[in-house]
This record gives structure tokens, C-alpha cells and sequence, in this order.
């Protein structure tokens, strides 16, 4: 590199948005993921063995997918190689993979190649990849934030090791930003800055476990106010116009963010559509994470509302897939469906008290008997005399036949309402007795 190329560098570093600036360089320096992060865990044991196989990181925007992986390339003596899946097509991923292919052949080398947004490539792309990671010609790093189960072909998904990555927790957070307000090298350590504690609330509260986001935030909200007697400060005001949020509702103590989710949930249990909507709004004008709504509503649809209406599940579902899809502001429309059709619904929660009331036996119990009738018959120790009886051969597909741990006999645990659906259900099996 000669003196003018360094000069560039130098300078794009100064330019670069400050979550590029402030990218951790090594492990030490890396933050959250602490399940496979740290002295001892998985990562780090692959990385000092120098045994690194093919690996997907899977997980949301702004967690460290491609930190990783480019911190995982300074640590070995491998070439490194960055595809991004969005922008490149089969002919450039061709000519890399020639490249490696050289690499090893004449210089005994090996390469990783680091594809970002892998569920990107098509399937004739991905496929491409196979003999290469196969002959372990390259070494594979993949990132995606789409389930690569659905996204990732099975043969490649076969050869690589998947490592869930998840957002980062509000301490990690924390973390990362005291950070950058300290680093005079790369961040705002050189400032005379001050940052109230509501500020911060805010903004890590608002960054949904990103921490990109909350450098991209941070840098706007800095650079865009004002020096006042030589200080900058940033206060909860500051941070709202910032983030485009309308009159945060949350508190010091984050009191409110709790206070509203239970509100919510229980004007849908208590049938109240019209109460359960104005704590929608009061979330989605707080800058709730829309998918934590939608999550909640699954959870709501199958707790409270249940065989009472199994469509209330589906509805759930589509609906966080939706607005999974299609963001805002057009998702508060898909939640407000939800809400005002579980609110509407009736309700029984007899599935959630059964299976608490079923793990709680279990837990108390020192072993499930399972009835030799129904255990596997390929295990020469379950042979008995007594036939297990097929229901479907018998009028009604139903036959009186024991199927509960001898230990368990007479236990009752889901107990239908007579209401909805689960009023069917409960004619049904009562007819049976």
C-alpha cells in the first residue's frame, strides 16, 4: 500500500458511519452472544483450534454476523474473501471460487469465503458452492436473517454448522454505547458530550436489540444538536427527534413498557376490543418492536383464546409473518385485525391449565409408566399379551382402550369449557365416556 492509498484509508476511517467505526477487532472487544462468545465457548475453542469448519450465523440485523466473521478471518491464516448475496451474481461467485481453488492448488492455502445475506443466492448459486465446501477447498461463513432451513439448500445446509445468533440484550447495549461515547480513536471519547439517563433508556429501548441501529441513532443525535458553552447534550428530546418517535410513553423505570403489554393483554382476555386498541397505539406511537407485539398475540391466541376458536392461532401466525413482511407503518393495520377479531373471539384457556397442570405431575414424578399396549413393539422388552385395539377399525374411529401411565390413571387434564368450538369438543368426549 503506498502513501496515497494509506491516505484514503485514513480518511474513509474518519468518514465512516460510526457503527463501521466502531466495529469490534477482535473477540475482546466483541460484545453480547455470550452462549457462544467468551473464554471457553464454542466459537472461541474453534477459532484457537484453528479447526474452523463451514458455519451459518442466523440471527436479526445488527448482532455482529459479519463482526464475526471477518474477526474469525484475521485469526487464521486463511485468505478472506466478502461476497455480499444481494450484488453478486454466479460469474463473480465462479471466478472467487476459481481463485480459492488456485490458492490451495499452488500456494497450499485455503480461503474463506464470507457471503452475507446467503438466503439471497438462488438455488443454482448455492449449489455452485457445494463441491468447493465439500472438498474443503474454501471454508464457508454464511449470514442470514431469514430461517435457513427454508432459505439454505439442504446439502449446503448439511455441510455447515449453524450458530443462532440473538439480539442483544439491553446491558450489551448499554455496553456498546458507553463505548462509543468514551473512545476518543474511533468514537465521541474527544467531545465534551453529556447524555441524560433517560437519553440512553430510550434509545436502547428503542434500538430492539440492534446495535448498529443504536450507533446509527447515537451519531445522528450528536452530530445534529448544537454546542451550548462548549458541551453537547443530548437529552430525551433530543433522542425522539432523532428516532422519529412521537411522544415516547415509556418512563424512567420502564414501568410503562410493562404496564401497557399487561393492559393490552388483558382488555383482549376481558373481550374489550375497543381498550385493547388504544394500548396498541400507545405502543406503536412508543416505537414498539412490532414484532414483540405479534409474538405476544400467538401466545395470546393460544393461552386465551384456544379450542374455543382454533382459527384464532392461524390468525395469529399469518399475522406475524405479515408484519414481519411488510413493516410499518402498514403492519399496525394487520395488528389492529388481530386484536379486534382475539379481543372478539371467545375463550377458554383449558389448554393452558391442562399442560401446567400436567407438568407440574410430571415434575413431581419419579417415572411415566406407559402402558406396554401402546409403547414401540420393536423393543423385545414391551411384548405382551394384551393387543393394542386400532380405533379406526371401529365404529366412530373410538375404542376403550387405556392409554395413560399406569401411575397417572384417573388424572384429568384438559377440561373443555362449554363455549365456541370447545363446546363441540366437549360433546364429543363426553359422548365417548
Amino acid at each position: 500500500m503506498d502513501l496515497f492509498e494509506l491516505s484514503m484509508q485514513k480518511n474513509l476511517m474518519k468518514q465512516a458511519p460510526l457503527a463501521d467505526r466502531m466495529r469490534p477487532r477482535n473477540l475482546l472487544e466483541f460484545v453480547g452472544q455470550d452462549h457462544v462468545i467468551g473464554e471457553g465457548k464454542y466459537l472461541s475453542r474453534l477459532i484457537k483450534s484453528d479447526r474452523l469448519s463451514s458455519i451459518l450465523f442466523y440471527g436479526p440485523p445488527g448482532v455482529g454476523k459479519t463482526t464475526l466473521a471477518e474477526i474469525i478471518a484475521k485469526t487464521t491464516n486463511k485468505n478472506f474473501i466478502k461476497l455480499s448475496a444481494v450484488t453478486s451474481n454466479l460469474k463473480e461467485l465462479r471466478e472467487v471460487l476459481k481463485k480459492a481453488e488456485d490458492s490451495m492448488k499452488f500456494h497450499d492455502i485455503s480461503t474463506i469465503v464470507f457471503i452475507d445475506e446467503i438466503h439471497r443466492f438462488n438455488k443454482t448459486q448455492q449449489d455452485a458452492l457445494l463441491p468447493f465446501v465439500e472438498r474443503g477447498v474454501i471454508t464457508l461463513i454464511g449470514a442470514t436473517t431469514e430461517n435457513p432451513y427454508f432459505e439454505v439448500n439442504r446439502a449446503l445446509l448439511s455441510r455447515m454448522q449453524i450458530i443462532n445468533l440473538f439480539p442483544l440484550e439491553d446491558k450489551d447495549l448499554f455496553k456498546i454505547l458507553e463505548m462509543a461515547l468514551s473512545d476518543r480513536e474511533r468514537g465521541f471519547g474527544n467531545n465534551n458530550i453529556e447524555i441524560t439517563d433517560l437519553a440512553k433508556k430510550i434509545l436502547i429501548k428503542n434500538s430492539n436489540g440492534d446495535g448498529r441501529f443504536l450507533l446509527n441513532s447515537l451519531e445522528i443525535a450528536i452530530l445534529s444538536t448544537d454546542k451550548i458553552d462548549g458541551k453537547i447534550l443530548v437529552d430525551e428530546n433530543v433522542i425522539e427527534n432523532s428516532l422519529l418517535i412521537k411522544n415516547v410513553k415509556y418512563d424512567k423505570n420502564n414501568n410503562e413498557h410493562y404496564d401497557t403489554i399487561s393492559a393490552f393483554i388483558k382488555s383482549m382476555r376481558g373481550s374489550d376490543p375497543d381498550a385493547a386498541l388504544i394500548y396498541l397505539a400507545k405502543m406503536l406511537e412508543g416505537g414498539e418492536d412490532i414484532k414483540f407485539i405479534a409474538r405476544r398475540l400467538m401466545i395470546f391466541a393460544s393461552e386465551d383464546v384456544g379450542n374455543a376458536n382454533p382459527q384464532a392461532m392461524v390468525m395469529a401466525s399469518a399475522c406475524f409473518n405479515s408484519v414481519n413482511a411488510v413493516g410499518m407503518p402498514e403492519a399496525r393495520i394487520i395488528l389492529a385485525q388481530t386484536v379486534t377479531y382475539l379481543a372478539s373471539s371467545e375463550k377458554s384457556n383449558a389448554s393452558y391449565l391442562g399442560i401446567n397442570k400436567a407438568m407440574a405431575d410430571v415434575r413431581n414424578s419419579s417415572n411415566i409408566i406407559i402402558p406396554k399396549i401402546i409403547r414401540d413393539k420393536h423393543n423385545p422388552q414391551n411384548e405382551t399379551n394384551e393387543n393394542y385395539l386400532y380405533p379406526h377399525n371401529y365404529k366412530n374411529s373410538y375404542v376403550d382402550q387405556t392409554y395413560m401411565p399406569d401411575n397417572f390413571i384417573g388424572r384429568k387434564y384438559y377440561e373443555p369449557k362449554n363455549i365456541g368450538y370447545e363446546k363441540i369438543i366437549k360433546e364429543y368426549l363426553d359422548s365417548l365416556k
